[in-house]
């Protein structure tokens, strides 16, 4: 009964932001993600977790707040323009776009998605870091008309995940700040190409799901779980293959869409924000690589975790072999564009 339960709220879900994308106007994009808002509550509710229910509450506080928002910027808009298909007024479009960043937990409105993190299942925080912010980037590249509010978004995104990134002991924590740094990517990249930025998302959630997925199986919610004996060798250096491939290290798959954009924005003479973005994304490696190697050249453990075993060569096969396709793929790509 419980999964039936659980598939409902999920088809819901899914539908719910079909809905809002295919809306062609402001108010039945308001409406999908409203029921989008009260799809995802039930599925972040865990029984006997206060965690979770404090972290359900949080959140539906906060998209309530942007939802409020922008149903009031969407009223102003209609007394003005006599439509709710969009805005020319720079004050309205501003208050709108940063409702919706707000929505998706982007810097500077990104302290409740931090807090959050911390009290949900790994299946509920990939969720949030994947499909949720689908819906509010679509329409926040749908209505990107004036690029100074976004260049100053995508800045202080990008410095505030790589510092906060810094010193992090929880790998929630960890990854929402990357979220948070490949959302300022991926706004650069919809500034430049909708095709770059679908191709970024699409790399982007399969990375996310992968790494989400291995926390889940071995039961890792700290850095310090990583040190482990419990987990073998070539599981540690598959730990470190999949973080450097969401930090976009070369020759991975998280590289290319990284080139594309920085290769977009040189074109547009854009030097100041790729110059930036390449630090903090190589600060953001630094840290991706500080975590793994003390893991895997620390070789007894002072801590006692126990994680739960599972079949480690099946695993390891099916996921070497994924990866390894999938770095050929970005060579091979790489190649014929060059």
């Amino acid at each position: 009964m419980k999964k039936l339960f659980k598939i409902l709220f999920v088809i819901t879900l899914i539908s719910s932001s079909m809905i809002s994308i295919s809306s062609n106007n402001w108010l039945g994009m308001w409406m999908g993600m409203e029921i989008n808002l009260l799809s995802i509550i039930p599925l972040m509710q865990k029984s006997m977790n206060k965690m979770s229910a404090e972290s359900s509450i949080k959140y539906f506080i906060t998209q309530t707040l942007a939802s409020s928002i922008l149903i009031t910027t969407m009223m102003f808009t209609m007394m003005i323009s006599g439509t709710t298909s969009g805005t020319e007024n720079s004050f309205l479009n501003m208050i709108m776009i940063s409702a919706l960043l707000m929505k998706m937990g982007m810097a500077p409105f990104h302290f409740w998605f931090t807090e959050i993190m911390e009290g949900l299942s790994w299946m509920n925080c990939m969720i949030m870091m994947t499909w949720q912010k689908l819906t509010p980037m679509v329409f926040v590249m749908y209505n990107m008309i004036f690029p100074m509010f976004s260049e100053i978004i995508i800045i202080i995104g990008t410095i505030i995940s790589s510092v906060m990134s810094f010193n992090q002991t929880s790998m929630r924590k960890l990854l929402t700040f990357s979220s948070i740094n490949h959302m300022s990517w991926m706004m650069s990249s919809m500034m430049m190409s909708q095709t770059i930025w679908m191709y970024y998302f699409l790399v982007y959630s399969l990375l996310t799901i992968n790494i989400t997925w291995m926390m889940m199986k071995f039961k890792i919610s700290m850095i310090s779980q990583m040190n482990s004996n419990n987990l073998f060798y070539p599981m540690k250096m598959l730990f470190l293959l999949n973080m450097m491939n969401l930090g976009g290290l070369p020759p991975l798959l998280g590289f290319l869409p990284k080139w594309m954009t920085i290769e977009m924005l040189m074109n547009k003479n854009m030097l100041f924000l790729s110059l930036l973005m390449l630090i903090t994304s190589t600060m953001m490696i630094f840290i991706y690589l500080k975590i793994m190697l003390s893991s895997i050249l620390m070789g007894k453990s002072a801590t006692n975790w126990k994680l739960k075993p599972i079949k480690i060569k099946s695993f390891l096969i099916s996921k070497y072999n994924i990866t390894n396709l999938l770095t050929l793929t970005t060579m091979t790509l790489m190649f014929n564009n060059s």
